[in-house]
Order: structure tokens, then C-alpha cells, then sequence
């Protein structure tokens, strides 16, 4: 699949790159993308969630009345967990909620999503380029340039430029990553990606090792 590069401000070069069918022109796989999201939002939760259970209150522990005869329930002390400020019942307690998932699985979940994204037409390719100076206007003048100011986009580039990354930190619809920390869950959480022609190659070799 052959893309049209374009520059910063949205005109074409007459350079095109060609996008390898093993990576974005494969067969979909819906559940290997599910599975892939999944595991990236639980590795997102802390997991510190934590309640009190009835040997945790403070409190006595005193017998609040003989155990029969009084034609109510037993009740061992106040902090059973029946009263207002007793321990709670199967309450949440500390996990770690991350699971692991095979490096074929993951890889063969990043290509499909990459293949959905150049099914819909949603790849632009940015010759390489860099800022002087990291300034807020330079990356909005770039996304304005290429008609994707109100768009969410996400830049991929080959390797860690300071300038780029900080020029799009205090915009809500921009993020920038490298290659290597591309992942499903960026991938489909973007409406447009943004490659540069350095990026396309690094993809192409990491999927290729």
C-alpha cells in the first residue's frame, strides 16, 4: 500500500512510502485486539482499593447481650458488620489486577490495529522533521497545517525528541510516542496516525525481529 508524504504543513513532497502488507495489510483480529486493550487497562489500575473487615475496627469487643432469651438476633460485639461503622462484609482488599499475555499475541493485536487504520484511510505520513524550540504553537501550526486541529491524533516518530514531545503536551487531542512504546490501546484511542517516514521504517523492523 503506497501513502502520499506530506510536510509539516500539509503539502505533499511527490515522495510516497510503501506500507508492507505483512504489517498493515493483514487479516484483522478482533480478539487478539480485545485481549491486548484489556491487559493495557488493567496494568493501569493501582489495585490499592482496601476496606476494613471486623478484626480491623477499632472498637470493643464486649458481648452487647446474652446470647439467648432477648428474642433478637446474636450479636458478638459492636463491630459486627450488621451496624453502622462495623467491619464490612467481603469488602475490596489489595490485587494486583495485571496479567500476562504472549509477545506473538500482542504483536499480532498492534498489526491489526495498524491494518484497520490504513483500511480507513487513517495514516498520514510527515516527512522527518524537528523543532528549535519547544513551543505549543509549533505543533498546533502542524496539525492546523494538515486540517487536524480538531482531531485526535497521535504522532509516532522514531525516536525521543524533547521539542516534539513538549510542543504537544498542553494540547487535549495530541499525543506523541515513539516507535517503540507504540501499542494497541494508542493505536484505537486515535482517530488519525501520524507516521513520519523514519517511524514507518522502525515499525517495519521491529515487527520484522
Amino acid at each position: 500500500m503506497e501513502v502520499k508524504v506530506v510536510d509539516i504543513t500539509g503539502k505533499e513532497t511527490g515522495k510516497t512510502v510503501t506500507l508492507a502488507d505483512n504489517i498493515f495489510g493483514i487479516e484483522p483480529n478482533d480478539h487478539a485486539i480485545y485481549l491486548d486493550v484489556k491487559q493495557y487497562l488493567a496494568n493501569q489500575r493501582q489495585g490499592t482499593h482496601k476496606s476494613k473487615q471486623r478484626n480491623e475496627i477499632s472498637g470493643s469487643t464486649r458481648k452487647l447481650h446474652k446470647q439467648k432469651g432477648t428474642g433478637g438476633s446474636r450479636k458478638g460485639s459492636i463491630k459486627n458488620p450488621l451496624f453502622r461503622g462495623g467491619g464490612r462484609i467481603f469488602g475490596p482488599q489489595p490485587r494486583d489486577y495485571s496479567f500476562k499475555l504472549n509477545k506473538k499475541l500482542k504483536s499480532l493485536a498492534r498489526q491489526s490495529a495498524l491494518t484497520y487504520k490504513a483500511i480507513e484511510s487513517n495514516i498520514v505520513v510527515l516527512e522527518d522533521f524537528s523543532f528549535d524550540t519547544p513551543k505549543t504553537k509549533n505543533y498546533s501550526s502542524l496539525v492546523s497545517g494538515l486540517k487536524l486541529a480538531n482531531t485526535k491524533t497521535l504522532l509516532v516518530i522514531a525516536d525521543a525528541n524533547k521539542n516534539v514531545y513538549l510542543s504537544s503536551r498542553n494540547l487535549p487531542k495530541a499525543k506523541v510516542i515513539t516507535a517503540s512504546e507504540l501499542s494497541t490501546y494508542a493505536l484505537l484511542n486515535a482517530s488519525k496516525l501520524l507516521l513520519t517516514t523514519s517511524s514507518v521504517k522502525t515499525i517495519e523492523e521491529s515487527f520484522a525481529k
